[in-house]
């Protein structure tokens, strides 16, 4: 795979089972990469290790008076030299290859599985761990990925060496074969207490990145109370926890890096004596001596590459394991090829098997929760997310098909959830409503029905346009320009547009005032006449004006009827929307004043689907 080539076009299926595993699969995803490198490496590296043949070649020429045999020595340098510079070059080629590739396969992985979830990413995972994961996260794994082949590189070579030169001198070559592995490993002692500092570094950076970006997120909040210098105060403290971790971290690679300069030098100096006794009593000569000094010498530069990948793989390992617990989120089931056919087909009433939540097709149904996250959960769930590790083995069914079992493309189509928090790109307001779509819904008739005037007239004074056209007026990232009720509505308009089978708005009122809601309320009813839209909220205004309401208590669709009935009726459902305390629930008498009960419970609804 050539840089050139990318992005990938299926970037495979990760083995997320631990952070190792990852590495392991990435790597043998670059496998071509990999023997590539591995290959230029060595010559790079050998061409080095074999100069100090060409120089004692040539230094006991001179010593021998021998023009034939200098030739020689100087033609293998030359040789040589041609190798480290071809080498040198074509293994930096390839390395920066296998960073930047294994980097962009980490990144298509993460952003498939960030589009596939969805909004339910960030109830599992918190954004600033997405985004550490997905820049420098995806950096230090890149390294590990093109460091590996240059360090097997290094291995052969020092292999290669030590059976040289115990072939070549066996006097001296037996002391280096059993000096340089003992160098290779010197610093194993050490890594442990370097990795678990390393793993507190990356731990500290990670939670002070959350928190920059989640202040960040919330920074129009923060001014509004005054809370600047208490939010700036505690990720300063963050800040310096990371600090202090990163100089603790870089002693220890430092005191690593001492002692693969260290012993070296020690065993060079070792060679040097026990070599320079050898050739004085004439067991070897000069020319052996300069040629086993320069390879020793030389041994320090594969001796770093075992040093970098200690090092790379102290670093990358957490953060393959954060991307790995990323990774590992997704829906309940593969989807096979057959089931997309059915999901374009499927149509009729929204079920939910673990509330049993009934929304019939065509009808415009509220759900009240007590508890906003149980609302949020069950908007999710009613996506096709299982919003709860229990909820795993079960799956809404939109006219009988579980949408787990649907191609995500095919299940985005059938249902589109609106987040109570919907998020609004950069771009111009054309661009914002140019999404897929059925095509039966135009963008002018969604940002009426969502009641969008005034953000149009705002946008049209904000254009740079002549005319003043708020179409190609440009919003900032996630709208911070407007209110959080302007941002609402046009985030409902972009949802009306795409007009799917089942629209699911979690509170899309919840910003705007009571008239504005009422009228908001009217015009998502007659735009989405015959369509099947569920309503997750507690307001009143627009409770009055759904189909049917259901009342969803302790996890379970425990009554059903219209808003006036339930109102009169069901005392749970009066405690939630009219906030009613437990005395004067307690004070107000049983049943609706007439008497009548219209509220039905659920079970008798599902009776009547089955």
């Amino acid at each position: 795979m050539q840089i050139h080539q990318l992005p990938y076009a299926d970037p495979g299926v990760p083995d997320v089972r631990s952070g190792t595993r990852f590495l392991i699969w990435l790597g043998r995803m670059q496998l071509g990469g990999q023997v590539r490198s591995l290959l230029w490496g060595l010559l790079l590296q050998l061409s080095i290790a074999g100069l100090p043949i060409g120089v004692g070649l040539a230094v006991q020429a001179v010593i021998d008076h021998d023009g034939g045999a200098l030739a020689l020595g100087c033609g293998v340098i030359v040789l040589l030299g041609a190798g480290i510079a071809v080498g040198d070059t074509m293994l930096h080629r390839t390395a920066v290859t296998n960073w930047i590739t294994a980097a962009a396969r980490v990144q298509q992985l993460l952003a498939r599985r960030t589009a596939e979830l969805g909004s339910l990413l960030t109830r599992r995972v918190a954004a600033g761990e997405v985004v550490a994961v997905s820049t420098g996260d995806v950096e230090k794994i890149g390294w590990f990925v093109e460091a590996f082949s240059r360090f097997a590189a290094a291995v052969l070579t020092l292999m290669a060496v030590c059976v040289g030169l115990v072939l070549y001198e066996p006097a001296l070559g037996v002391v280096i074969a059993v000096g340089v592995p003992a160098l290779a490993l010197a610093a194993l002692p050490l890594l442990p207490r370097a990795t678990r500092r390393a793993d507190e570094q990356r731990e500290k950076a990670g939670k002070a990145t959350e928190l920059a970006s989640d202040t960040v997120a919330g920074l129009r909040v923060l001014r509004g109370i005054g809370g600047e210098e208490l939010f700036l105060g505690r990720y300063r403290a963050a800040s310096q926890e990371v600090r202090r971790a990163a100089v603790r971290s870089a002693r220890m690679w430092a005191l690593i890096a001492a002692v693969q300069v260290l012993l070296p030098g020690l065993l060079l100096i070792a060679v040097v004596a026990y070599g320079a006794g050898l050739a004085l009593d004439g067991r070897i000569t000069v020319g052996a001596l300069v040629t086993v000094y320069g390879a020793v010498a030389l041994t320090h530069h594969p001796l770093r590459n075992v040093e970098e990948i200690a090092m790379a793989y102290a670093f990358s390992r957490p953060s393959a394991k954060r991307a790995a617990r990323v990774l590992a989120l997704g829906r309940t089931t593969d989807p096979s090829g057959g089931a997309g056919d059915r999901a374009r087909k499927a149509s009729g009433d929204l079920y939910d098997p673990v509330t049993g939540l009934i929304a019939p097709a065509g009808l415009l149904t509220a759900v009240v929760c007590g508890d906003p996250d149980a609302a949020g959960r069950l908007a999710d769930r009613l996506g096709g997310h299982p919003a709860e590790p229990g909820d795993d083995h079960v799956s809404v069914r939109l006219g009988g098909v579980p949408l787990d079992e649907l191609s995500l493309d095919a299940a985005r189509t059938a249902v589109l959830v609106q987040d109570k928090e919907p998020v609004l790109l950069s771009g111009t307001l054309r661009e914002l409503l140019d999404v897929p779509s059925s095509g039966g819904v135009r963008p002018e008739d969604a940002l009426a029905a969502a009641r969008c005037d005034d953000v149009l007239d705002a946008l049209a004074q904000a254009s740079v346009d002549s005319e003043g056209d708020p179409m190609r007026t440009r919003i900032t990232e996630r709208g911070r320009s407007l209110s959080g009720g302007q941002r609402q509505r046009l985030a409902l308009a972009r949802s009306l547009v795409t007009d799917p089978e089942v629209l699911v708005l979690d509170e899309p009122t919840s910003a705007v005032d009571s008239h504005t809601e009422a009228r908001v309320a009217d015009g998502v009813r007659k735009l989405r006449s015959g369509a099947t839209t569920v309503v997750l909220a507690s307001s009143p205004l627009l409770l009055d004006l759904a189909d049917r309401v259901v009342l969803v208590h302790e996890g379970r669709a425990v009554a059903h009827g219209t808003h006036r009935a339930l109102l009169a009726d069901e005392p749970r459902y009066r405690a939630v929307v009219t906030r009613e305390t437990e005395d004067e629930r307690a004070a107000a008498p049983e049943g609706s004043p007439d008497g009548s009960r219209t509220a039905r419970p659920v079970a008798a609804l599902e009776g009547e689907t089955a």
